[in-house]
């Protein structure tokens, strides 16, 4: 099973477009069967329209306009004659200008959730959560995939964030992945928080087998403005049964370009046979 997640940073980025490309190609070339993406925007403005059959909502009405990225990945993914189907939520007012939140992509249909993590649910709070969780199949197994883009560990707003998320996957006994943007680094409290969990998260990048880069940010970003270090704050843990066996740093500028103010995580893994 090959999963990639990227903070996509969207319609934010220059030369948006062009980025957008980038990313179709490497999902054509890499063939991955999960995607988490987070910042996903959509212009508040734009033209409202009503997807095609490879959209799955969730249990919550939002509106889909026509320059949703994730929706304008899945067409340019669908011009090089690859099929996926989607999900998106919708967290909060970015910039005063767009719609943000966390996609998913996976080439069988999802039945999507999305739950409130943050303490807040107002829309034009930066910090309110909505994350997305999406059941699906790969090579016949039933896999839950959340892509979550977490707030900080300040003011104890991840802390909550994450009792939310266990709380929102208690009863699961499908094998779960968590994809996105914890913006916890690998030296924080919340990331031991993660480890501590009773769910014995594993993280792929310390079980990999092999490993290819490993900070996934490397300069000042929103969120991060005094960053002078290489950061890993985007992740892909896993259950406990899952073999890893290669993790990679994407859209790094070496062997794919950069597309985003983060940088993407592929991993390829398996799971083992119970």
């Amino acid at each position: 099973m090959k999963v990639l997640t990227l903070n996509t940073h969207s319609w934010l980025e220059e030369q948006a477009e062009e980025k957008l490309q980038i990313l179709a190609d490497e999902i054509a070339a890499g063939d991955y069967d999960l995607i988490a993406l987070q910042e996903v925007n959509q212009s508040m403005t734009a033209l409202t329209i009503f997807p095609d059959g490879s959209y799955c909502p969730t249990q919550t009405f939002v509106e889909i306009k026509e320059d949703n990225f994730a929706l304008r990945l899945v067409e340019a993914l669908e011009i090089r004659d690859i099929e996926y189907y989607w999900s998106w939520s919708y967290s909060h007012i970015g910039y005063d200008r767009y719609h943000e939140g966390n996609a998913l992509l996976s080439k069988q249909p999802i039945v999507a959730t999305d739950y409130l993590a943050s303490k807040t649910n107002d829309v034009l709070d930066h910090t309110t959560r909505k994350n997305l969780s999406g059941l699906t199949e790969v090579a016949g197994k039933m896999i839950r995939v959340l892509s979550c883009h977490f707030s900080w560990w300040e003011q104890g707003k991840f802390a909550h964030e994450w009792q939310q998320t266990e709380a929102f996957l208690k009863g699961t006994t499908e094998p779960i992945l968590l994809l996105g943007d914890f913006n916890n680094d690998a030296a924080s409290p919340g990331y031991q928080l993660v480890l501590d969990s009773p769910w014995q998260w594993q993280d792929a990048f310390a079980a990999a087998q092999q490993t290819t880069g490993a900070a996934t940010v490397n300069k000042k970003i929103d969120g991060w403005h005094e960053n002078e270090g290489q950061l890993r704050i985007d992740y892909v843990f896993v259950t406990g049964h899952a073999i890893v066996r290669e993790y990679e740093v994407v859209f790094d500028g070496n062997r794919v370009p950069v597309v985003s103010d983060h940088f993407g995580v592929k991993v390829v893994l398996a799971w083992k046979e119970e």
